[in-house]
C-alpha cells in the first residue's frame, strides 16, 4: 500500500496490537444489531476488518468487510439490513503481517458433513503452518490464509459425528493460544485454549446466552456478565440449555498478562479483576519503584491514564493532561511528503503548552516497542517547554516476539531486545527512564511476586519463557509473527 499509512495512525508503531475479538449471541430475535453494537465495544482489539454470519432458521448469511465497524454496518447499510436470525456471530480483525484481504476476514463458514459451521477465533496457532503443510499434501485447497480455515479443515475430516466432537477432534491437534466461537444452525459453541491465554466470556441477555472477548461487549447491550470461560473448557450452547465439556489434558493457567497493561479495554473484568483498577495499582507500584522529582505526571493518552493516575496518587505528584489526543484521525492517511513526515506525530497529539512551559514532567506510557513515538513525545513535550522529561513504563521492557496473537516486531526491532534501559534513555532522549520490573507488575496484578518456575500469567514478550510449544518456528529462531494471515507461497 504505497504511501499509506497501512492499519494504523501515523507513529503509532510504539505499541504492540491485539488481532481479534470475538462475540456470538444465541436465541434472540435482534440477535444481528446486537452483535454489530457487540463489535463496536470491540472494536480496539481489532480495526482491520469486521465480520458478523447470522442464521434465521433456514439459511446463514455473511457479511464480512474491510473496515470499521460502525462503517460497515451503519443503522442504514445493506450489509446492517441483511443479517436476519436469532442467531450471530461476529468478529473484529487486526492483521499481523498480512494485508487485509477480504477472503481472510472471519467468521470464516464451511459446509460440513452435518451442516454449516462458521468460525471465529482470536489468538494464534503456532502450528498451524505445519498442519495445513499436511492438508494440503493430502488433498485439502484451502481458500484464505488464515490459521483459522486449518481448524475448520481439520475438523471437516475428522472421524467423529457430532459437530462438537469434529470440532475438539480438531482442537486436540492444534497447539498456541485460542479463543473461539462457532455457530451451527443448533449451537453455539465456545472454546479456550487449555493455557488460557486469550479472554473469554459468558453473559446473557434475557435468556439469550452470549459468547464475547471481553465484558465491554455485554455492558454495551445491557447484557449480564455470568463467568469467564475456563482454561481448557468448551461451552455448548442449545435451545436446551449450556453444555460443559473439558476435554483437554489440564495446564497450568498462562492468562495474558498484557491484557491488563494494555490489550483490553480498562471498563472490562478480565479473570475476576476489573482492568482499570489493575492499571491504575500498576502506576501506583511503578511510582514506589521508579520515583522523580517532578511537577506534575502526565500521561500518553490514551492507554498512559489509568496508570499516570495510579503513579500520581502513590507519589502525590499533581496529575495534569499535558499530552492532549486527536481522537479523529483516520486509520489510513497519505503523507503528503516525506519533508513534514516529522509532524506526524501531532495529527494524534498535541501538548498543552500552557501547562507543560518551565515545568518538569513525569510522562507514564503502557509500553516502548520500537522507541520511535517516545522518542517524538519527548522531543515534543520538551519543544513545548518542559525543562526536565522524565519517562515511566507501565510494563518491564519488551524484549521477545508474542507468537500467541498479538502483533509484535521481530524481536531484533524491539528496542529493548537491542538496548540496555540507559541506552534506550539516550535514544528516547529523556532525562530518566524506568520500567516497572516483573515482580512488581504481578503484585500489582494479584499476585504475590513472579514464580520464575511457573509464572501464573504468559509473560513472554517480557521474559522470553513461550508456555506453549512453537513448532512453526523454524532453526530455533524465535521471532516474527506465525500467523497465516500472511500470504502464503
Amino acid at each position: 500500500m504505497t504511501g499509506l499509512w497501512h492499519g494504523e495512525t501515523p507513529f503509532d508503531g510504539d505499541h504492540l496490537h491485539e488481532e481479534c475479538g470475538v462475540f456470538g449471541i444465541f436465541g434472540h430475535p435482534d440477535a444481528g444489531t446486537l452483535a454489530v453494537l457487540g463489535l463496536h465495544a470491540l472494536q480496539h482489539r481489532g480495526q482491520e476488518a469486521a465480520g458478523i454470519v447470522t442464521y434465521d432458521g433456514t439459511q446463514f448469511v455473511a457479511e464480512r468487510h474491510a473496515g470499521l465497524v460502525g462503517d460497515i454496518f451503519s443503522k442504514t447499510s445493506v450489509h446492517t439490513q441483511n443479517l436476519k436470525g436469532n442467531f450471530a456471530l461476529g468478529h473484529v480483525r487486526y492483521s499481523t503481517t498480512g494485508g487485509s484481504v477480504v477472503r481472510n476476514i472471519q467468521p470464516m463458514f464451511a459446509d460440513l458433513t452435518g451442516g454449516g459451521i462458521a468460525i471465529a477465533h482470536n489468538g494464534n496457532l503456532t502450528n498451524a503452518r505445519t498442519l495445513r503443510q499436511g492438508l494440503v499434501q493430502e488433498g485439502a485447497i484451502f481458500q484464505s490464509t488464515s490459521d483459522t480455515e486449518v481448524i475448520i479443515h481439520l475438523a471437516a475430516r475428522s472421524h467423529y459425528g457430532p459437530i462438537v466432537d469434529r470440532l475438539i477432534d480438531a482442537l486436540k491437534q492444534v497447539e498456541g493460544a485460542y479463543s473461539l466461537v462457532a455457530l451451527t444452525s443448533k449451537k453455539l459453541i465456545g472454546a479456550r485454549d487449555p493455557f488460557g491465554v486469550r479472554p473469554l466470556v459468558l453473559g446473557k441477555l434475557d435468556d439469550a446466552p452470549i459468547l464475547a472477548s471481553e465484558t465491554c461487549a455485554l455492558d454495551i447491550i445491557g447484557a449480564e456478565f455470568v463467568r469467564d470461560v475456563e482454561p481448557g473448557e468448551v461451552v455448548v450452547i442449545t435451545k436446551d440449555g449450556i453444555e460443559s465439556y473439558r476435554p483437554f489434558a489440564e495446564q497450568p493457567h498462562r492468562f495474558c498478562i498484557f491484557e491488563y497493561v494494555y490489550f483490553a479495554r480498562p471498563d472490562s473484568m478480565m479473570e475476576g479483576r476489573n482492568v482499570y483498577d489493575a492499571r491504575k495499582a500498576i502506576g501506583e507500584q511503578l511510582a514506589r519503584e521508579a520515583p522523580a522529582s517532578a511537577d506534575m505526571v502526565i500521561p500518553v493518552p490514551d492507554s498512559g491514564v489509568p496508570a499516570a493516575l495510579g503513579f500520581s496518587q502513590a507519589s502525590g505528584v499533581p496529575f495534569e493532561l499535558g499530552i492532549i489526543r486527536n481522537h479523529y484521525v483516520g486509520r489510513t492517511f497519505i503523507e503528503p511528503s516525506e519533508r513534514i513526515r516529522h509532524l506526524g506525530v501531532r495529527l494524534k497529539h498535541n501538548p498543552n503548552r500552557a501547562k507543560l512551559k518551565g515545568k518538569r514532567v513525569i510522562l507514564v506510557d503502557d509500553s516502548i516497542v520500537r522507541g520511535t513515538t517516545s522518542q517524538k513525545i519527548v522531543q515534543m513535550v520538551r519543544d513545548a517547554g518542559a525543562t526536565e522529561v522524565h519517562f515511566r513504563i507501565a510494563s518491564p521492557p519488551t524484549t521477545h516476539s508474542c507468537f500467541y496473537g498479538v502483533d509484535t516486531p521481530n524481536k531484533e526491532d524491539l528496542l529493548a531486545h537491542r538496548m540496555s534501559v540507559e541506552e534506550m534513555r539516550r535514544f528516547i532522549n529523556a532525562d530518566s527512564l524506568a520500567f516497572i520490573s516483573m515482580d512488581g507488575l504481578y503484585r500489582a496484578t494479584g499476585e504475590a511476586r513472579r514464580n520464575a518456575q511457573n509464572p501464573q500469567f504468559c509473560d513472554a514478550c517480557f521474559s522470553g519463557s513461550y508456555p506453549i510449544a512453537l513448532t512453526d518456528v523454524t532453526g530455533g529462531r524465535k521471532d516474527g509473527q506465525l500467523s497465516l494471515l500472511a500470504e502464503v507461497a
